[in-house]
């Protein structure tokens, strides 16, 4: 039995569609889905519902944490822990799996060994064909070091704490945990004998300007300088101060409709930024609104000021939508 998980924000639903059909249509049906909804708009949620609803071998959990950084990380761990079955596969909504992809899964399958696969990748054009998974024609594939698509024992991956919740938005999560995988002295495998997956195209809405989601430019370099850590410190565990896998509350987001008990205005300066986030660990189920003001132009000609008179001057924060 394997135990697949697909996570999901604000994703066109004619491709999550097809993605479902391809599933619907497998060879052998010793499998279940989780699709873990970590925080889309009401939109696509109710929506996404119905959709699920159509598909009695999926199962749905929702996360209620809009306006939160996307962190599939936290998506994963949550079926991770709610996962029996011996195997798990972390897949992707975008993907069409061949009609034999799980038949192939139940052979590649070993408690020995995690195994990664070869994507092939369609055009915008393609994409928006219907053919048989055959009759695709992949504008390029994927090589060794793209780490999304893998089948792993399932305790091995809940001995290491599953994935590193620290990452957030995109980039390098997959492979931090091959790499922890691999320090544990534990085989990860590119499988690339054939392809048994294509990755449906899709706009990256998300870096979009018009897009209203929360969005961090500086992370994706961060994220691969944590993993870099990871490697050099020779890593295995991880979430090791926190509970993994926790989903959140409905009724915990249901407060946030209220007024706060408290709300905090202070502006893009480090020191002030620092002494916040230190106070607010005095807070306990409170809420608290903070508003971080841009510095203004005054005070910004001020501190040129003072730099070129070589004058002490607290340090101002970059500020922006996507920051």
């Amino acid at each position: 039995m394997i135990t697949l998980v697909l996570t999901y924000r604000n994703r066109d639903l004619r491709i999550v569609k097809k993605c479902f059909d391809s599933l619907a249509e497998q060879s052998v049906k010793n499998f279940r889905v989780f699709l873990v909804d970590y925080g889309s708009e009401a939109s696509f949620a109710i929506l996404l519902v119905e959709l699920v609803n159509t598909f009695p071998f999926i199962q749905l959990i929702s996360c209620p944490v809009q306006g939160q950084l996307w962190n599939k990380c936290r998506a994963i761990n949550i079926a991770l822990t709610q996962a029996t079955s011996p195997y798990f596969l972390v897949g992707d909504i975008d993907m069409l799996f061949r009609r034999d992809f799980i038949e192939e899964m139940n052979q590649l399958k070993s408690l020995k060994e995690t195994v990664y696969f070869k994507v092939g990748f369609l055009s915008q054009k393609e994409s928006e064909k219907q053919l048989a998974f055959h009759n695709y024609v992949s504008n390029h594939f994927s090589t060794e070091e793209a780490t999304g698509i893998t089948l792993y024992p399932t305790d091995l991956l809940k001995n290491i704490n599953g994935y590193d919740e620290f990452y957030h938005c995109w980039g390098a999560e997959d492979s931090d945990v091959h790499i922890r995988l691999r320090n544990a002295g534990h085989e990860v495998r590119f499988y690339d004998k054939t392809v048994l997956l294509l990755h449906q195209w899709h706009p990256k809405e998300y870096r979009s300007k018009s897009s209203s989601n929360p969005f961090h430019s500086k992370l994706e370099r961060i994220n691969h300088s944590y993993m870099q850590s990871t490697d050099i410190t020779k890593r295995i565990k991880v979430n090791l101060i926190s509970e993994w896998g926790k989903i959140a509350l409905a009724s915990d987001y249901q407060k946030l409709l209220n007024e706060p008990d408290y709300t905090i205005e202070i502006q893009s300066i480090d020191v002030k930024v620092t002494a916040l986030l230190a106070q607010l660990k005095n807070f306990e189920s409170e809420f608290v609104r903070v508003v971080i003001k841009e510095v203004s132009l005054q005070e910004k000609v001020k501190q040129r000021l003072k730099k070129s008179l070589g004058k002490k001057k607290p340090q101002l924060l970059e500020y922006g939508r996507h920051q």
